[in-house]
């Protein structure tokens, strides 16, 4: 497995592997994002096809509940399911968490929902800890022309980021 940062030519295979639920790509926004400065989006590669994916954003947890200078990994994704529990997802936050240390940061939080208990026991065993609670609110654009709301309950974790070795070049 590889994990790079995604660049422009890799959105076309994360929307035919991994697929967004409305008819604007989410892989889109969260490279525009990453273009911006914003963020930086991850993906992990098997045999040249995405399997899975996380966005640091830099300019951390968009709920007011949550301090802003914490950046933020979201957006974790392993796809398809049968590829879950192999070590991609943890993979991916400990690259996350090496592109924070690469800019001198001591800490890293990331939203966990309160109905998802296999990430919540994965982010336990990866050391990060509950902070806060608060609404996750995001929208997406249905194919109808729809524009979907979206609340979710989470949990704001955070990690104290030990100095460490750069395995992921910083974006």
């Amino acid at each position: 497995m590889d994990i790079t940062v995604c660049r422009s030519c890799d959105i076309e295979l994360l929307d035919r592997y991994m697929g967004s639920p409305g008819a604007t790509s989410f892989h889109a926004r969260r490279f525009a994002r990453q273009e911006a400065g914003q963020s930086t989006y991850l993906v992990a590669w098997v045999d040249g096809r995405p399997v899975g994916h996380t966005e640091l954003r830099w300019t951390g947890c968009a709920a007011p509940e949550i301090t802003a200078d914490c950046p933020e990994i979201g957006s974790l994704a392993v796809w398809p399911e049968e590829l879950r529990s192999r070590g991609i997802g943890s993979a991916l936050v400990r690259a996350a968490e090496e592109l924070a240390r690469g800019r001198r940061l001591g800490v890293v939080g990331i939203g966990v929902g309160k109905d998802n208990e296999r990430a919540a026991a994965l982010y336990a065993r990866l050391g990060y800890r509950p902070v806060a609670d608060y609404p996750d609110r995001y929208s997406y654009e249905e194919h109808d022309g729809t524009v979907r709301e979206c609340v979710d309950a989470c949990t704001f974790l955070v990690k104290e980021l030990s100095p460490g070795h750069l395995d992921v070049e910083p974006a």
